[in-house]
């Protein structure tokens, strides 16, 4: 079977961005990014505005691809967490649900044991919920229900448009 296009439904992205948001007070967080793993971001909450996300969100899932390059030459199927210890800030990145990946960006008002602490326990809820996600785009594909927007546009009812 092939592997379906997940679509995100606003339910399950409610309850992401609840997680997320969760993650952030719990682990005394500055910024929680979602990215998937093209490098398109998904959702961010915290002191987002700061920041270029697209730049953050597209360097992250390079940062994933190479360092799961290192991963396969050492023997190692991927590597699921990553930190990067700055002067001021940190990031914890780790891979949820084998598709998707969760930045923490944090500093000295956290700790590397309780950012890990908290991103353990919302990696399961947000597994979940891809796990729900998934089987409701299986259902989908296999009824033949397409829900996106476009799919019943024509090539030729584009040249009618611009003609």
């Amino acid at each position: 079977m092939s592997n379906p296009q997940l679509i995100m439904y606003d339910e399950e992205f409610k309850q992401i961005n609840a997680v997320i948001e969760k993650l952030l007070r719990e682990a005394n967080a500055k910024v929680i990014f979602l990215v998937d793993k093209n490098g398109q971001l998904i959702t961010g909450c915290g002191e987002t505005e700061r920041f270029d996300t697209t730049s953050l969100a597209s360097l992250t899932a390079g940062n994933i691809a190479a360092t799961g390059g290192l991963a396969k030459l050492i023997g190692e199927k991927e590597f699921s967490i990553l930190f990067h210890e700055g002067e001021k800030d940190n990031l914890h990145i780790s891979i949820v649900a084998g598709r998707v990946i969760l930045v923490v960006l944090f500093d000295t008002r956290s700790s590397l044991g309780l950012v890990r602490l908290r991103v353990k326990k919302a990696s399961e809820e947000l597994s979940a919920i891809f796990g729900r996600l998934l089987q409701k785009s299986e259902e989908k594909e296999k009824s033949g229900d397409s829900e996106f927007p476009f799919a019943e546009i024509t090539d030729d009812d584009i040249d009618n448009l611009f003609s």
